[in-house]
């Protein structure tokens, strides 16, 4: 025992002390607040004002066309020839030819500068607006102004209800963020550090190192202390991470003006006002978001994070030891690499079936299944759904599947470390899984 301990001691502290540790350590953060920090600063950055010359041949659509702070339609008088003419000389950026036709009209934009999606998707749902507004008041005598009156704003709110007849809201949007990034870290750190214990093994066996320090320690003793102390290091990131964005977070929403007490005391005004007029009464822009992270299990989804995470990891690392072990340069891993990342893949690619049905067959299995629990247990947990039974089986299973997969690797690293100079392929592989000796 005393010997993994000081191999899980070398190899924590030579990669903690590497320049690249650092640096992905600050920068994981800074890259998550920026993803956070840049779709607001984009809404809110002045952009260029495009000015759109309007020919309208059919005499529907003048003054339908509503001016933002990014586009400005004005309607020109003249023909298409004339505008496209002079469009170089003008103010106008584009020009938005209406073509009259005995049955819908046809649309074309002539540009000097390109329009963006929401500019061409603002003018095709203006146009589709007037036409419909049009069809409705030559049917059925409806007009523009009776028809907005009519418009419904519907929000639909989860509320889960159990056996005994207690409710809980739910906010769908968070589960589902929540779920679908803690499964993406999940993915991200068993690859990255999985394949830093099978760069590892690869390094000591080309250079030899290896059979200095299997004269001191046993093959199995080497391979657990690198898959521990590289899980440490993975370990250590994580929870660095927690607390920089934690800090981020804060300092973020001091910016922004928001604070708990805030929402608490607006969501008291609101209910006070409620109680006076139910029309004064307006929602606090972030009490949704709030009372949703308020009913989410945030400590069972850390404490099944941390879990899944270091598991999942210890199999999956294990698996990838057993990789190092058996070839001579990481150009050779390839063959080996796709049987072992394929559950890993696919339990990705079915995270977004498994949200639209978190309590189905489909997610109840693939969250037994050790290879793929790791990633589809963190997806479904945020929407509250699994039992705590189905839980602790999952754990269960995860951790035979590592015992599993740990004998698995040992019967492989044992051989396969001091092998050199030799193809290996999935029979020799087999014939090393039954070697005596």
């Amino acid at each position: 025992m005393n010997k993994i301990i000081l191999i899980i001691k070398r190899e924590y502290l030579t990669r903690v002390k590497k320049k690249s540790f650092v640096i992905m350590t600050l920068l994981g953060p800074i890259l998550m607040a920026g993803l956070m920090l840049v779709p607001i600063w984009l809404a809110t950055k002045d952009k260029d004002l495009q000015r759109i010359e309007v020919v309208d041949e059919t005499k529907a659509f003048i003054n339908q066309f509503e001016n933002t702070n990014e586009l400005e339609f004005k309607h020109e008088f003249r023909s298409i020839a004339k505008a496209k003419a002079a469009l170089y000389d003008s103010k106008y950026t584009s020009i938005l030819y209406i073509k009259k036709t005995d049955d819908e009209p046809i649309v074309e934009m002539y540009y000097k500068k390109q329009p963006g999606f929401s500019t061409v998707n603002n003018i095709e749902n203006t146009i589709e607006d007037v036409m419909r507004n049009i069809e409705l008041n030559a049917k059925y005598k409806i007009t523009k102004d009776q028809l907005s009156e009519i418009q419904p704003s519907v929000k639909v709110k989860a509320i889960s209800i159990n056996e005994d007849g207690e409710e809980e809201s739910k906010n769908i949007g968070i589960s589902t963020a929540i779920g679908f990034g803690g499964a993406i870290m999940i993915y991200f750190f068993i690859f990255m550090f999985g394949v830093q214990v099978m760069r590892g093994v690869i390094e000591e066996k080309t250079s030899r190192i290896v059979e200095i320090i299997i004269s001191s320690v046993k093959p199995f003793q080497l391979m657990m202390g690198k898959i521990a102390g590289i899980a440490l290091v993975g370990l250590t990131q994580f929870l660095l991470w927690v607390l920089l964005t934690a800090i981020i977070y804060t300092v973020i929403m001091g910016a922004f003006g928001i604070d708990e007490s805030s929402v608490q005391t607006a969501t008291q005004t609101e209910q006070i006002l409620n109680d006076v007029n139910p029309n004064l009464s307006s929602p606090h822009p972030y009490k949704d978001i709030i009372e949703g992270i308020e009913n989410i299990p945030l400590t069972q989804i850390l404490i099944s994070f941390l879990f899944y995470f270091i598991a999942g990891y210890l199999l999956y690392g294990a698996l990838f030891a057993a990789i190092g072990s058996a070839v001579d340069s990481e150009a050779d891993t390839q063959q080996f690499m796709m049987p072992i990342t394929i559950p890993l893949i696919f339990s990705f690619v079915v995270a977004q079936s498994v949200m639209d049905n978190p309590d189905g067959t489909l997610a109840f299995w693939l969250s037994m299944v050790p290879l793929t629990s790791p990633v589809i247990m963190m997806v479904r947990i945020p929407f509250g759904g699994v039992e705590t039974w189905e839980l602790l089986l999952s754990m269960v299973l995860l951790i035979g599947g590592f015992v599993g997969t740990t004998w698995i690797a040992g019967k492989i690293y044992r051989t396969g470390i001091l092998m050199y100079g030799k193809k290996v392929t999935y029979k020799e592989l087999w014939k090393w899984l039954f070697f005596k000796g």
